[in-house]
């Protein structure tokens, strides 16, 4: 083979030093960047909060956004609101407990101590004899 025919893929150099006319991106076309609003942040950290879906969140956001678009963009604002949320109804149960809810001790005992109620249920025949005692076994020989 010769040099030309190894090298087929690439232009000849007159055709390669000419810029290309048509196709490829140019300047000005195609999607804007999605930049977020200071004003957007604080919407989407606020309905995370408040516990909206992010498939919904995304639905409001400007006129939407797909939901990858939601998580790229806003990740830390979804991350930081469920927390926020969190550590403020966190807070008001406990203070409801040290100021002595028995409901809120329960729940808090329950789901932040791991304690929890336990039932033992013994079945037992008459007079409390354990049921296995009062069992008759009888044996009926064949009609011969």
């Amino acid at each position: 083979m010769n040099e030309t025919t190894e090298n087929s893929t690439q232009l000849p150099k007159k055709e390669a030093d000419e810029p290309k006319q048509n196709g490829g991106a140019r300047a000005g076309s195609g999607r804007k960047p999605f930049l977020p609003t200071d004003a957007e942040r604080k919407q989407v950290e606020a309905m995370s909060g408040y516990g909206v879906p992010f498939e919904q969140i995304a639905a409001l956001v400007r006129d939407g956004i797909d939901i990858d678009t939601l998580r790229k963009y806003f990740n830390l604002e979804l991350i930081n609101g469920k927390a926020k949320a969190n550590a403020k109804v966190g807070q008001g149960i406990f203070q409801k407990a040290m100021a002595g809810d028995t409901t809120a001790q329960i729940w808090w005992s329950k789901t932040q101590m791991r304690w929890s109620e336990t039932q033992k249920h013994e079945l037992t025949g008459a007079n409390g004899v354990p049921l296995l005692s009062n069992i008759q076994v009888t044996f009926v020989a064949p009609n011969e």
